[in-house]
């Protein structure tokens, strides 16, 4: 039979109301109670019941971990990163899988029915409707990797990606590829758009450049090896910036199976710098996001929230800069 909260007070001779304060953080209790129960506690092997104690304080520490593409390996560092932040901090992940359903009304419902304490929303690609959805019902969240905006209407944890796009070119140009083009995830994506609108900016305003730009239709890497496949078909530029990693290593794959070489041929630039692109069979030159601490500044901002859910939203910002492998022709 399992030990009862009943078992530790009569062990300590206490009263049961004392024994549920001694293990309800804040609760007023005298460290000489609270460590007469923690002894009985260990003597029976008890464990307090985290969700019969989230009945008392009103609050089940549960933070909901909200994304839409699981197909997408960063996402593995991303999961890893946030659950062992949030664990360490006394707080329980719950993962919610939008793969199928990106309507903001039905994971608020789903969320509500677990009384999470907060949410976290972590994609590129969801537009910042979807995480207001939450503020709206009254729910703290913030929305890390989101779209950055100067009057953020929740807390925003990410990059921005119009400089990203603009790195990526700059980086294109003074390798001297005097052809270039832009490979990005779905054309909805607000990731995508923002990609794009900085690579046009410099490629715009840079004399005697050609340049281009293409979708493919998922951040994953069957979309682009099959965009760059699709590319390949037709007169293909010198290099390609193709906005995120797994988009990339899937061009690597089309460009290798269509008998050219990297970067000799062709050459291509990501953006991430997940584990895998380090890979020395794949060695890709990227755009190195800092994802450690942007998830250490959403875990900061949303255990902030717990407390003063009225903070007034902001936008945090953090600088990207080329990770240097073997994917691009070296500068002229």
């Amino acid at each position: 039979m399992a030990v009862t909260l009943n078992d530790v007070a009569t062990r300590a001779g206490v009263s049961s109301s004392a024994v549920s304060r001694a293990f309800t953080d804040g609760a007023s209790v005298s460290a000489k109670m609270r460590e007469k129960v923690e002894r009985a506690a260990q003597e029976l092997g008890y464990r307090p019941n985290a969700l019969a104690s989230s009945l008392t304080t009103g609050r089940t520490k549960l933070i909901g971990l909200v994304s839409n593409n699981f197909h997408n390996p960063i996402f593995l560092e991303v999961f890893d990163l946030f659950t062992r932040g949030l664990q360490e901090r006394g707080l329980r992940p719950l993962i919610v899988n939008l793969s199928q359903d990106e309507e903001p009304e039905s994971s608020v419902r789903l969320l509500q029915q677990y009384s999470v304490d907060g949410v976290v929303v972590a994609s590129s690609t969801l537009p910042s409707g979807f995480a207001k959805a939450f503020r709206d019902a009254r729910i703290p969240v913030v929305h890390c990797f989101g779209k950055s905006v100067a009057s953020p209407d929740v807390h925003v944890v990410g990059i921005d990606n119009v400089e990203a796009g603009r790195i990526a070119a700059r980086e294109l140009i003074a390798r001297g590829y005097s052809s270039i083009g832009f490979m990005g995830g779905p054309a909805q994506a607000t990731s995508t758009q923002d990609r794009l609108a900085g690579f046009l900016e410099i490629a715009g305003q840079t004399d005697g450049l050609s340049y281009s730009h293409s979708f493919a239709d998922a951040y994953s890497f069957r979309a682009g090896r099959e965009e760059m496949q699709h590319l390949l078909t037709n007169p293909h530029h010198e290099a390609y910036f193709c906005g995120d990693d797994v988009l990339s290593i899937g061009a690597l794959s089309a460009i290798t199976d269509a008998g050219l070489k990297v970067p000799e041929d062709i050459g291509v630039i990501g953006l991430n710098d997940m584990e895998m692109a380090g890979w020395e069979n794949i060695a890709l030159t990227t755009v190195h996001q800092p994802i450690v601490p942007i998830i250490n500044s959403a875990i900061e901002v949303i255990t902030a929230l717990l407390e003063d859910p009225d903070r007034y939203p902001e936008t945090r910002l953090f600088t990207c800069n080329v990770t240097d492998r073997k994917t691009l022709k070296a500068a002229g």
